[in-house]
């Protein structure tokens, strides 16, 4: 019984421990109050901007989920471009060409990031070629030879289907 209600007890203290770690990883907006702007539409497009540019200090969140302080300035940056009135493509291009390719989440397919694009079904295309070559140089499985009448025996008796 003691042991029953400690196992449950060591499992409710994991799920929770599980519980806890995976809500300290789900991402949160970053945007702090001050941020937003009083216009939703206005706000919604610098949302959907800022959801498109790389934080640079963190190299794998958008802007609007980052903490940096990079990123926080380029939000403000982005709200102050709408705000003078830029279009959506004239805050990205802006940017862009601040901090060139490398701020876009998902870069443009252009003559400098054509390697971006192809290396991975490159690298795939390697991968598979390789594994057919491996597989053709492989030997075919022989065929065993059936067993002599003494193997037979001697596998009986290792077995014990016969007596010694």
């Amino acid at each position: 019984m003691r042991r029953a209600a400690s196992s449950r007890r060591l499992l409710s203290r994991l799920l929770l421990a599980v519980l806890l770690s995976a809500a300290s990883i789900a991402p949160a907006a970053a945007v702090q109050p001050g941020e937003i702007l009083p216009d939703a539409a206005m706000e919604q497009r610098a949302r959907a901007i800022s959801s498109e540019l790389r934080c640079l200090v963190c190299q794998n969140q958008s802007i609007d989920d980052s903490d940096a302080p990079l990123a926080k300035d380029l939000r403000v940056l982005v709200r102050e471009r709408l705000v003078a009135g830029d279009s959506d493509t004239a805050v990205r291009d802006f940017v862009v060409a601040r901090y060139g390719d490398f701020v876009l989440l998902r870069p443009p397919f252009n003559v400098r990031t054509v390697m971006l694009w192809v290396a991975p079904f490159l690298i795939l295309l390697a991968a598979l070629g390789f594994m057919w070559r491996r597989g053709r140089a492989m030997p075919a499985p022989s065929s065993a030879a059936p067993l002599s009448e003494e193997e037979r025996r001697r596998l009986a008796r290792l077995l014990g289907d016969e007596a010694p």
